[in-house]
């Protein structure tokens, strides 16, 4: 019977919960537009008000992105990659605009051998274990 069970790959989360403090009139506002049928919910007017913010200065994001000299998007980082690097005698500087995923099988020491700097505008994703042994290294 344990012949048949296999563990699942957990699919990692391509959102990123955040939580933000707005004062009663403004929620009220919120509410309001919702109320009215202009969004289906809090949600969908906070992520729309959002990527119009971001739309608005998309001129301003590329340049930074280009001035310092950051991965757009999914970087991931795999034991094999760490490992190769290590072989190589460099160490990485990890830039990402996005999310940054460590893999789960690379250790502590790997990540210390490898990686020189980690600066992550998004989210981390790396085991507590990985995240511990770069902390004096993360911005």
């Amino acid at each position: 019977m344990s012949n048949n069970i296999r563990e699942l790959r957990l699919k990692p989360a391509d959102t990123e919960k955040i939580t933000i403090n707005l004062g009663y009139v403004d929620l009220g506002h919120v509410d309001l537009m919702v109320q009215e049928g202009f969004y289906s919910n809090r949600t969908d007017f906070i992520r729309t008000a959002i990527r119009n913010q971001l739309q608005r200065h998309a001129d301003v994001v590329k340049q930074s992105t280009a001035r310092k000299s950051l991965d757009l998007g999914l970087r991931n980082y795999s034991r094999e990659d760490l490992e190769t690097v290590r072989r190589a005698g460099e160490m990485l500087h990890i830039n990402v605009l996005g999310l940054a995923t460590i893999a789960q099988d690379v250790t502590p020491e790997l990540a210390r051998a490898t990686i020189a700097s980690v600066s992550v505008l998004g989210a981390l994703h790396a085991s507590s274990a990985v995240k511990a042994a770069l902390a004096d290294r993360t911005r």
